[in-house]
């Protein structure tokens, strides 16, 4: 177990989860203050999608996320930022046509999904390592089209975050990796819980641990009930925690959380054991990441 610990904080997600909470922030405003809380509260990261302001749904306005980012930035509130590159992968089949996208399909090429990211420059962005039965749809994201928006990313000089939410996605991290696309220690997120991908528990976060590169930098996160045992499961086993509502919306059973709780809460488990949260500064200095701010670290 390490003792510095990177806390990120995963602010509102793109799932259908804006109308179950009053918390889930919603407009970059929203998105912006939460992010800011949650850094005041001990985040050392802040994880951001956006959100179209007049429906709660899944948006990838490259002029939303601008909003956001500037909002933090301007204030006077250190917090790295991690935009999603995930972007519209999102399949569900037509019932008449297989072959057609029915309602609630939502796809987007490399270069769009790459759009937010090489426009905005964050420190960190995503980047979904493959293809998965998410529920009750499939999220797709081929081969050729990571290796494409890998290299979008590399080029950009923004560091990215491998998700991971099946060990065969671990795999194929490893293959951008050897193939050079991925620049410096590669850092890696182990996304657990999620039907139906790898389980929420030890031996699967243990299993996909001991598959990292030697150089690697590691977190792990569970969704709902699992967010907090994961978290912590992640720093005994020596890497990082992720929280927020993107993956759980309560702080107790029945008991709605705000994202700057959920922070809270992990990091007095966590001093409870001899760990603290990294500051922004620190972090960037152990991920080697550039300070937007223009200040040495």
């Amino acid at each position: 177990m390490r003792k510095n610990v990177i806390l990120t904080c995963a602010v509102t997600g793109a799932g259908d989860t804006a109308h179950k909470s009053p918390h889930v922030p919603v407009t970059p405003d929203e998105i912006a203050k939460s992010a800011i809380d949650a850094a005041k509260a001990g985040a050392t990261i802040a994880h951001i999608h956006v959100r179209d302001p007049k429906t709660g749904g899944i948006s990838h306005d490259t002029n939303l996320f601008r909003e956001v980012v500037e909002r933090v930035r301007e204030s006077d509130t250190d917090v790295i930022l991690n935009l999603t590159s995930g972007g519209g992968g999102d399949w569900i089949p037509s019932e008449e046509n297989p072959a057609v996208g029915g309602p609630g399909t939502d796809m987007q090429t490399p270069e769009e999904r790459h759009e937010p990211v090489g426009a905005l420059l964050p420190e960190l962005c995503t980047l979904d390592c493959g293809s998965v039965n998410f529920g009750d749809q499939l999220y797709i994201s081929t081969t050729d089209w990571l290796r494409k928006q890998a290299s979008l990313i590399q080029k950009s000089g923004v560091k990215p975050e491998l998700e991971c939410f099946d060990t065969g996605h671990l795999r194929f991290a490893k293959q951008l990796i050897d193939e050079g696309l991925i620049d410096g220690d590669p850092m890696f997120q182990f996304c657990l819980g999620i039907p139906w991908g790898a389980d929420a528990d030890a031996e699967t976060m243990l299993y996909m641990r001991d598959k990292l590169p030697e150089n690697a930098h590691w977190s792990a996160f569970g969704i709902g009930r699992m967010q907090m045992p994961m978290a912590i499961q992640s720093m005994l086993l020596g890497g990082n925690v992720r929280v927020g509502l993107e993956d759980n919306l309560y702080l107790d059973k029945g008991v709605f959380a705000t994202n700057a709780q959920l922070v809270e809460k992990a990091a007095s488990i966590m001093a409870g054991l001899g760990a603290s949260p990294m500051t922004p500064a620190e972090a960037r200095t152990f991920l080697g990441l550039k300070n937007p701010h223009g200040k040495a670290e």
